[in-house]
């Protein structure tokens, strides 16, 4: 094995545990060398150069994005793999039938003998980061080993990495364990494993964004979700954006909608021209841990310190702070090219496609030019809303919890749950059409909890259990909400023009939060009325409104079946208290 440079020694004899971890991993993978990574600028330069050499990185245009890169994953890693992650508990309940589950010393066996000898010829990157500020209480610190650079320079951006990060390790005396390989890509030896009472996670034979770079879903949610149950907080696939009035007040809001819904439009929502001295502050775009404070309220950090967003669809019109915020210093992955070496993808007005997502010339006979879900990861300190508070080790104090999906029919523009109970129903009964993020079908109505359907690393039963507990220790607990953006008429067209237009909903929804809001009481919560909503400056159909605030009993009276057959999946784990939440619902319905 090739000699460590001398700064890497340094960063060993940091932390015992972890450098013993890092020699056991080195003996099974068998790397030519070990490469502790301090997570500096330099660093970060070093190997951009490096993966440009071996073309495993294009350097886009200078001129139009200076900094930027494009980076290709194989055609068949181009998406989380939801059928071949699993959560791996000694109990098979633990695990629930929301996740795939293995026995771990099954699962441990499977993956050690795909890892072994798997770095022949390659480097081994030892990766100590950070999910959240690295002086925050609410912080949890990791360590990812991986043979890729490109996931060390995409877990540069995402999270607090290098010598900070291992210096806390040291100090916390506990680390998430992140074994990592693209192994040799074939879809057939591509795992990822989850052993939550271990805190360790193992991915091997994807290079793609969730599956490799393992600070992210992996750790974030699906291990972090184990850990707060544990702690008494929770992990949530949750954008947290600011909203301040003319006034100066500030309202944060944490919203929980599936892949590709629009929490990175949302996050960066830019207020319409008639919402003068309205603005928007970005904390998180993906993900929040919210914990209960001494005050009993809510607050929220958000783990992460970059953005890994869905592209296509993003310009100046539909969201110009990510627009503006991807000009420069972005990786991105599996976009286009046109003639003159700058990222595509459709959404653009500008420019022509003339090399596709694979490297191929463009023909649209081949599909779109940039893959439906092609990514961009940048720091969240170039968005022109970035929040400073994303820094602050206490978090946001959080005022409304936003439940959303993606519906053609049946959810209204915006509902208010009646408490919190009431709440955790609505989060456990979210539906959405599936979307490019994840492998499958698209178009297809799932249940998604929460937004939490491949996150959440435990039994749903035992979730639902966890957040009915959260709300009862708080004094003030956050309103809970539900907004749908993508209802649409009987010809298919949106009936709701989105984008910075949702600022109007998110007012009213702070505005019942403080009590400035009416609303009416309806079969499935309370709601605005035709004039409750500001709608100065905003053109709708004909009867565009009264379609978005419309109840159908009948399509709810189906939905709350549907939720109820879901449910029964969990048996006698199933809460109770939600379980009776839910006939009381199915009779308020039935009595419309």
């Amino acid at each position: 094995m090739a000699t460590a440079p001398q700064h890497v020694t340094t960063l060993a004899s940091l932390n015992q545990p972890v450098s013993a971890w890092v020699d056991e991993v080195a003996k099974l993978t068998q790397p030519d060398t070990v490469y502790w990574c301090d997570g500096s600028d330099a660093e970060f330069q070093m190997l951009e150069r490096q993966l440009v050499a071996r073309k495993e990185l294009l350097p886009l245009n200078a001129n139009t994005n200076p900094g930027c890169f494009l980076s290709r994953s194989h055609p068949s890693d181009v998406a989380r793999v939801e059928h071949l992650t699993f959560v791996c508990t000694r109990n098979k309940d633990d695990a629930g039938p929301n996740n795939n589950w293995m026995a771990p010393e099954q699962a441990h066996r499977q993956m050690d003998e795909l890892f072994r000898g798997c770095m022949k010829g390659r480097t081994l990157y030892v990766v100590p980061y950070c999910m959240g500020p690295i002086d925050s209480p609410f912080s949890r610190c990791g360590v990812e080993i991986t043979d890729s650079a490109y996931v060390v320079l995409n877990m540069k951006i995402m999270t607090r990495m290098g010598r900070a990060a291992l210096e806390r390790i040291a100090h916390d005396g506990a680390f998430v364990r992140g074994l990592h390989s693209i192994g040799d890509l074939n879809p057939d030896r591509r795992f990822i494993m989850h052993f939550p009472e271990e805190l360790s996670i193992k991915s091997f034979g994807s290079g793609y964004g969730g599956n490799a770079l393992l600070g992210k879903k992996c750790h974030a949610l699906r291990i972090a979700s184990w850990q707060a149950r544990t702690e008494g907080w929770l992990a949530e696939h949750m954008l947290i954006v600011g909203i301040e009035n003319p006034q100066g007040e500030i309202h944060y809001l944490a919203c929980a909608f599936p892949s590709a819904c629009g929490k990175t439009n949302l996050a960066m929502l830019i207020p319409p021209a008639s919402y003068k001295g309205w603005k928007v502050w970005t904390v998180g775009d993906d993900i929040a841990w919210l914990h209960p404070g001494k005050d009993g309220r809510l607050y929220a950090i958000n783990p992460e310190s970059g953005y890994f967003g869905v592209v296509p669809g993003t310009n100046a019109k539909t969201n110009r702070n990510a627009y503006e915020t991807i000009r420069h210093d972005t990786i991105f992955t599996n976009v286009a090219l046109t003639a003159d070496n700058q990222p595509w993808w459709e959404g653009l007005s500008d420019g022509k496609p003339v090399i596709d997502w694979q490297g191929r010339p463009y023909d649209p006979a081949n599909g779109p030019a940039a893959h439906p879900n092609s990514r961009f990861t940048v720091a969240a300190k170039q968005n022109p809303a970035y929040s400073k508070l994303a820094d602050a080790p206490g978090g946001v104090p959080i005022s409304a919890i936003v439940f959303g999906g993606r519906r053609r029919t049946l959810a209204p523009l915006v509902y208010q749950a009646r408490n919190w109970l009431h709440g955790v129903l609505v989060g456990a009964g979210v539906a959405s059409e599936t979307t490019a993020a994840a492998t499958g079908a698209v178009g297809v109505v799932r249940r998604d909890p929460m937004a939490m359907k491949p996150f959440a690393g435990y039994n749903f039963a035992d979730y639902w259990a966890h957040w009915i507990n959260v709300g009862a220790r708080l004094k003030s607990p956050p309103q809970l909400f539900h907004v749908n953006w993508f209802r649409q008429d009987a010809a298919g067209k949106f009936l709701w023009p989105g984008y910075g237009e949702n600022l109007r909903v998110l007012r009213w929804i702070i505005d019942r939060c403080t009590g400035r809001a009416k609303a009416r009481d309806t079969a499935i919560g309370y709601m605005p009325g035709a004039g409750d909503l500001h709608l100065d400056g905003l053109d709708l159909a004909p009867g565009a409104l009264d379609e978005l605030l419309a109840v159908s009993p009948a399509l709810w009276r189906t939905e709350l079946a549907g939720i109820g057959a879901y449910m029964d999946e969990f048996g006698a784990r199933l809460p109770k208290a939600l379980q009776a939440e839910l006939e009381d619902a199915q009779k308020r319905v039935a009595g419309a």
